[in-house]
C-alpha cells in the first residue's frame, strides 16, 4: 500500500549545504521508488495554523519508505538538511483504493 514521507520545515538556512542536499536527494529515492508529489508549494490554509513548507514524497509502501530513510545513501546526506533546518518529518502509510471515511469506524 502506498506510503508517504512528510516533512514540515519551519525554517531553512538556504545555503550551500541545503543546495547540495537538494541536488543529491533524488538519487537516494530512485532505488526505493520514491518521488516528490509536493515540494514547498504555497499552502491554501483553510483551518487552523500552519507554519513552514510542506514536502511529501510518495513510496510504493511503508517498508520502502523506511528502507529509504534508513539507507546509507540517505543517511549520508541527512545532516546537510538537519544541520540547516528546523522541522518535523514522519513516515505514514496510505489507505487502500476505495477507502471511505467511515471505514475508520470499523477498527
Amino acid at each position: 500500500m502506498t506510503a508517504y514521507a512528510l516533512g514540515n520545515l519551519h525554517s531553512v538556512d538556504f545555503g550551500p549545504q541545503i543546495i547540495e542536499y537538494l541536488e543529491r536527494i533524488d538519487a537516494t529515492l530512485e532505488e526505493f521508488g520514491g518521488r516528490f508529489i509536493v515540494h514547498g508549494n504555497p499552502i491554501d490554509l483553510r483551518e487552523g495554523h500552519w507554519e513552514g513548507d510542506l514536502i511529501i514524497i510518495e513510496f510504493p509502501d511503508l517498508e520502502r519508505a523506511r528502507a529509504w530513510y534508513d539507507s546509507p545513501e540517505y543517511r549520508e546526506i541527512l545532516p546537510l538538511r538537519t544541520d540547516n533546518s528546523v522541522g518535523d518529518v514522519l513516515l505514514v502509510g496510505g489507505v487502500p483504493e476505495g477507502y471511505r471515511g467511515a471505514d475508520s469506524l470499523k477498527h
